[in-house]
């Protein structure tokens, strides 16, 4: 054990407490004079003034009523102001609860009243929306506070919560801090209720740190990184394959509220950044935009993923915004976000079309409907089993049951196909999956192929109803940038580079797809 002294406190750190706050203050007395946090005003957090911030987070917490296991809501964009909240609320000993921004009052209240949320850290405004003002009219019995991170509405502000909290007494965080355990929860993340009302994925500090300490470990992650973080901090994506590695291995992380192409390119360019994950869309969209004007020669590593990928984005990724490299991943909320990585070594054909391997310690099984393990290169639903895999969900025992079983295996609903060296290719959700005249048709896989058309920029491919086929593909496509084809001359390409039950009957093009802030196509929009 070490102590960190700052400003002549004493803090105990433990490499053996594998909580995210002892872990990150111990990242911070490592890096102390590195900059750890820097806003899109140009404003700096220094590691060194980490440990005083998070204290007084914390303090803020306790003077609210804060109690260990309570949960604590945060709605809002990223920002430094999110993070620095985050991390107070868990040395305080509660669950963060991340909101999706784009939901609207009814989505949030739900989530709200499920969770039990004591407290909401929001924003007054976000892209002309009050928020505050969107859960005026819901029934939130648990809540007894409203916190402004920023903007002005209904609810304290920051500066004023932080204030309150300097009446609390040092020794008081320090003790709820020492309480802390890896085995206590660190957030309930919720899902995104495409199947049903959304479910809270509980996990602990423990599980988190030791996946993303291996996971930014195989990265090579450090503290010469500089991490443009786009993905938005109520999903796993930005917040702990996000922020969270990043300060765990001493990165500078650069909160981005609202994507810009334009303005992306500015500040990779600016600011030197290293590390730049995201979904397809984003480098899709960087890829259309003015990328030659800027020196993006900083660019280091960059994770994507999703059922499919073209192998035209890898190689473009690597060639022309000279990422040196580029890895596919998958998880899921209830995985804490990951499962499976390609290596560096992977060709783009393999980043494209697999998601890579399972991460060390990490089991995988593709089973059948019968329940029993499909050969390699069959199709079947992936199981996960693994220090990563959830505790259940929040106050739902019966759906924690139908997700894991007895043996500890969560069943993703994902359908996944295994080849010979191991790696994992994710074809489509369960769901998702129509039956073409007796034949399964894969949307992933007919995106996939469709995506080698050099028209063809984006697409998302549903079933519709058939009198004699029962379910045949309809396509949605957006074509590249000064690109022109026809739905009629799609078609025909698809005749000559697919099976006919995967050829889509009827094609749209659309300008953008419906897309939800983590990047993922909302293909519940189209069918509807």
């Amino acid at each position: 054990m070490r102590d960190a002294r700052a400003n002549g406190e004493t803090m105990a750190v433990s490499e053996a407490n594998m909580t995210i706050p002892h872990m990150i203050l111990a990242s911070a007395i490592a890096h102390g004079n590195r900059v750890a946090i820097r806003g899109e005003d140009g404003s700096e957090i220094a590691y060194r003034d980490l440990p005083d911030l998070v204290r007084a987070s914390a303090a803020a917490f306790l003077a609210a009523g804060m109690l260990p296991g309570d949960r604590v809501a945060i709605w809002a964009p990223n920002s430094a102001e999110w993070i620095v909240a985050a991390l107070g609320a868990q040395a305080a000993g509660a669950a963060i609860v991340p909101l999706n921004t784009r939901l609207k009052g009814r989505e949030a209240g739900y989530i709200l009243r499920a969770s039990g949320a004591k407290l909401l850290l929001t924003v007054g405004d976000f892209l002309g929306t009050d928020y505050p003002a969107l859960i005026a009219g819901e029934d939130l019995p648990d809540l007894v506070g409203v916190v402004l991170l920023a903007g002005e509405g209904a609810g304290v502000s920051w500066r004023e919560f932080l204030r309150r909290g300097a009446e609390v007494a040092k020794a008081a965080v320090a003790e709820r801090l020492d309480a802390l355990g890896e085995d206590d929860v660190s957030d309930i993340l919720f899902t995104s209720g495409t199947t049903g009302n959304p479910k809270g994925a509980v996990t602990t500090h423990g599980q988190n740190v030791r996946l993303y300490r291996a996971y930014g470990g195989g990265l090579g992650y450090g503290p010469d990184d500089v991490f443009l973080i786009i993905n938005p901090f109520f999903h796993s994506f930005g917040y702990k394959a996000g922020w969270l590695v990043a300060l765990l291995h001493g990165a500078t992380v650069l909160p981005h509220a609202v994507f810009d192409a334009q303005q992306v390119l500015k500040r990779i360019e600016a600011e030197r950044v290293t590390l730049l994950p995201g979904p397809p869309t984003i480098f899709q969209s960087l890829l259309a935009g003015p990328w030659r004007d800027h020196d993006l020669s900083s660019l280091r590593v960059s994770i994507t993923g999703a059922a499919s990928v073209p192998v035209t984005l890898i190689e473009e990724m690597r060639g022309k915004l000279g990422i040196d490299v580029v890895l596919t991943a998958y998880g899921l909320t209830e995985t804490c976000g990951v499962v499976t990585m390609c290596s560096a070594d992977d060709n783009a054909e393999t980043v494209a079309n697999t998601a890579g391997r399972p991460l060390a310690g990490i089991e995988v099984r593709l089973v059948g409907r019968d329940g029993h393990d499909v050969a390699a290169g069959e199709a079947g639903e992936l199981l996960v089993r693994g220090p990563n895999v959830m505790r259940g969900y929040f106050n739902d025992p019966a759906a924690t049951a139908a997700a894991i079983d007895a043996d500890g295996w969560l069943s993703t609903g994902d359908i996944a196909v295994r080849d010979a060296r191991g790696n994992i290719r994710i074809t489509d959700r369960a769901k998702d999956i129509f039956i073409v005249g007796g034949f399964n048709a894969y949307p992933a896989e007919i995106e996939g192929l469709l995506a080698a058309h050099p028209a063809v920029l984006q697409s998302a491919v549903i079933g519709i109803a058939d009198e004699r086929l029962g379910e045949v593909p309809k396509a949605y496509i957006v074509l590249r940038p000064g690109a022109s084809a026809t739905p009629e001359e799609i078609v025909a390409w698809c005749r000559d580079n697919m099976a006919n039950y995967k050829v889509p009957r009827q094609i749209v093009i659309v300008d953008t797809l419906p897309v939800n802030a983590a990047g993922k196509v909302q293909k519940f929009l189209l069918r509807e």
